[in-house]
């Protein structure tokens, strides 16, 4: 299947399907990517986690769904996938959708009513975050992206934390590029921080620079993002404009997600170890080499 199909497909493909998801990562099997279901610590479902690559390799860590009524985030992460987009030079550990139960049921929380991306505290309040954290015990990323869709606005853009502040430039100039829509960010811009906050972040167009340790004070429970300026050098949340239609969703993620991963690229040009195993090639990955 084309790329143009496998897009196509997954337009057609009602947003909510997670079996389907489900499916569909599971035939990446056979091209070398590690798909398994993540037993949610206390509860009786799973998530599914993917891995590609030589794990000694510097590794990116990708999670996408954590709202269930945000899913061009989770089929993008697919269709990125799908599309050997990922650079091999680099491993991944991916979670490709961190709230089913939220996306069957086209919720921002779980069934049990629980924001998960306010739950990364205290190793995990909810059985999905539980589940992440446990997995991503002692192991370190050079970089961790969150998608996720804002309804609200009308072009992309990201939160950065860590690192040298460059990545988010590259992604919006690339954006520009691609002729995709790039959010202009004012103080009237609902970013969902309280009132009277503005101390807590720097604003540019379509980037947010959050002072992060005055913002973890601020949430009444941790976010994915913050969780992860632990075990990741550089820390991004990618937010695509939901106001746009699907397929240009799925394209602004797909732009953003791929020039992130070269800027990680620029800061480890040569970070394999000597003695590394062969990084397992999609099929699809050579087609667009």
């Amino acid at each position: 299947m084309d790329r143009d199909a496998r897009l196509d497909g997954i337009s057609a493909t009602p947003w909510n399907d997670y079996a389907q998801l489900q499916r569909r990562w599971k035939a990446l099997r056979s091209y070398g990517v590690a798909v398994r279901e993540v037993a949610c610590v206390g509860a009786p479902r799973t998530i599914l986690a993917a891995e590609i690559g030589d794990q000694h390799l510097p590794c990116v860590a990708i999670a996408a769904g954590v709202h269930g009524d945000e899913p061009a985030a989770t089929w993008a992460l697919l269709s990125i996938v799908e599309d050997g987009l990922l650079d091999p030079r680099l491993s991944y550990r991916l979670w490709p959708c961190t709230n089913p139960t939220g996306l069957v049921a086209g919720t921002r929380v779980n069934v049990d009513g629980n924001d998960i991306n306010r739950s990364f505290s205290r190793g995990g309040t909810t059985p999905e975050s539980r589940a992440i954290v446990t997995a991503n015990r002692d192991r370190r990323f050079v970089l961790s992206l969150d998608l996720h869709e804002d309804p609200e606005a009308g072009g992309f853009y990201c939160y950065e934390r860590g690192g040298h502040h460059e990545t988010g430039p590259r992604i919006i100039a690339a954006l520009d590029d691609a002729g995709l829509p790039v959010q202009d960010l004012r103080e009237d811009f609902d970013l969902g921080y309280p009132a009277g906050s503005e101390h807590l972040r720097r604003l540019e167009r379509g980037r947010v620079i959050p002072d992060h340790d005055a913002e973890a004070k601020v949430f009444s429970g941790l976010p994915y993002s913050v969780y992860m300026r632990r075990p990741a050098q550089h820390v991004m949340t990618l937010e695509s404009a939901g106001a746009n239609q699907f397929e240009r969703r799925l394209a602004m993620h797909r732009v953003a997600v791929v020039t992130a991963v070269a800027g990680a690229l620029k800061v480890f040009p040569r970070g394999e170890p000597k003695q590394r195993k062969r990084v397992p090639r999609l099929k699809s990955l050579e087609h667009h080499a």
